[in-house]
C-alpha cells in the first residue's frame, strides 16, 4: 500500500511539473511596458466605439448639436477627472507591481475589472436594443462615456513611455 501511495505521489508531483511547465510556455506573457500599451489600446478602442457609435446616433438628431457635444465634454472630463482618474491610475499600479517580468497579456484589467466591462457593455447594449432611453440621449451618453475612457488611454500610453523597469 506505501508502494501505491509514492508512486501515486510520484506520478502526480511529475504531471503537476509537466502541465505548469506547458502552461508557462504557453501563456502570452509580455513585458509590463508592453501591457500598459495593451491597455491603452483596449481603452482607446472602447472609447473610440462609444464616440463612433454616440456621433453616429447623434448625428440623426442634429438639433442643438453643438451644445450637446459641449455638455458631452464637459461632462465626460468631469466623469474623467471624479471617477476615470483613480481607475486609471489603481490600473496602471497594478500593472507596474505584477510580480512576473512578463506578465499575461490579458492582465491589463483584473477579474473584476472583466466583469465590470462585461457589465457595461452589456448595459450599453440593452439600453440600446430596449429602446427605454431615447437615441437622442444615449448618443450623449455614449460621447460622455467615450471621452473618459480615450483621457484614461492617454494616461496608459504616457504611463507605457515613462515606465522604468525598477519602479
Amino acid at each position: 500500500m506505501a508502494l501505491i501511495l509514492k508512486l501515486i505521489r510520484i506520478f502526480d508531483n511529475y504531471f503537476m511539473d509537466t502541465r505548469k511547465s506547458i502552461l508557462v510556455r504557453l501563456k502570452p506573457g509580455i513585458p509590463k511596458r508592453a501591457l500598459l500599451f495593451v491597455a491603452g489600446m483596449v481603452w482607446t478602442f472602447a472609447g473610440g466605439m462609444l464616440l463612433y457609435r454616440g456621433s453616429r446616433m447623434m448625428a440623426v438628431y442634429s438639433e442643438y448639436s453643438w451644445i450637446k457635444l459641449l455638455i458631452c465634454m464637459i461632462a465626460g472630463v468631469l466623469f474623467y477627472y471624479f471617477l476615470f482618474d483613480n481607475i486609471s491610475l489603481r490600473h496602471t499600479q497594478r500593472i507596474q507591481s505584477l510580480k512576473a517580468d512578463r506578465p499575461c497579456t490579458f492582465s491589463f484589467f483584473s477579474w473584476k475589472s472583466y466583469g465590470m466591462m462585461a457589465l457595461m457593455i452589456s448595459v450599453g447594449i440593452g439600453l440600446r436594443a430596449s429602446g427605454l432611453i431615447p437615441l437622442n440621449y444615449l448618443s450623449m451618453l455614449y460621447i460622455t462615456m467615450g471621452i473618459p475612457l480615450i483621457i484614461s488611454a492617454i494616461r496608459f500610453f504616457w504611463n507605457g513611455f515613462i515606465f522604468k523597469k525598477n519602479q
